[in-house]
């Protein structure tokens, strides 16, 4: 089953996005499975938001401009009119906003590895994967989860269990204070000083995943 190894920020959307569109994301992804079991190739769509992001993190570094580097993703896939310009004035509200109250320049670090958390109740996976990290000065760390969903907005206690599964990931490198989930579309970054972690995280995913799971199993026996 695909959805028992799954990105987190996928994840998220699932959990609390309204039925129509949780419904249709277990389709695509039961009909994703079912095509590689049939002998198709490993991914049928490639991930939609993935160039973005390059851009933005090398927006970052200063090697691009996220503004025309997204009118050539358009020109390059029309499918991307709509959802990329938000995506972009977002990200960059957001990091305008950033540097403006640093009096230190801020400037990106080497990123983590990519991280799994293992959900040993439900024998799944998550994948934490595309994390931002910038620094400035000796003691000024941020490591930025994105979060790209249109619909829905995530809720605080979505930015709880991302910032849980990013301190299981990472957090024997980096302290809870260093990590933001940047809801991009909305240029708002949240982290535990915002939305402070309540000590049932795990129990709160395991009960959502568990859920999407029998969801994923119903929708299944239909195909």
């Amino acid at each position: 089953m695909s959805f028992k190894v799954v990105h987190l920020r996928k994840l998220l959307t699932v959990f609390y996005a309204p039925d129509n569109l949780r419904v249709k994301m277990l389709r695509d992804d039961i009909r994703s499975q079912m095509h590689k079991e049939a002998g198709g190739s490993s991914s049928t769509g490639g991930d939609f938001y993935g160039p973005f992001w390059r851009d933005a993190k090398d927006h970052v570094l200063g090697a691009v401009d996220l503004r025309e580097r997204t009118k050539a993703r358009i020109a390059a896939d029309g499918k991307r009119a709509r959802l990329y310009p938000e995506l972009t004035n977002g990200f960059l509200r957001w990091w305008e906003d950033k540097r403006r109250w640093r009096n230190e320049p801020i400037e990106p670090m080497p990123p983590p590895a990519n991280t799994r958390v293992a959900v040993t109740e439900l024998g799944c996976t998550i994948k934490v994967e595309s994390v931002l990290a910038l620094g400035s000065g000796p003691d000024f760390h941020r490591l930025i989860y994105p979060y790209f969903s249109e619909k829905p907005a995530l809720p605080d206690e979505g930015t709880r269990l991302a910032l849980w599964a990013l301190t299981e990931a990472l957090g024997s490198i980096y302290g809870v204070q260093d990590m933001r989930v940047l809801d991009v579309i909305r240029a708002n970054s949240q982290g535990a000083a915002d939305v402070p972690l309540q000590g049932d995280e795990r129990t709160v995913l395991v009960r959502r995943y568990r859920a999407a799971l029998d969801d994923w199993d119903k929708l299944r026996r239909e195909y």
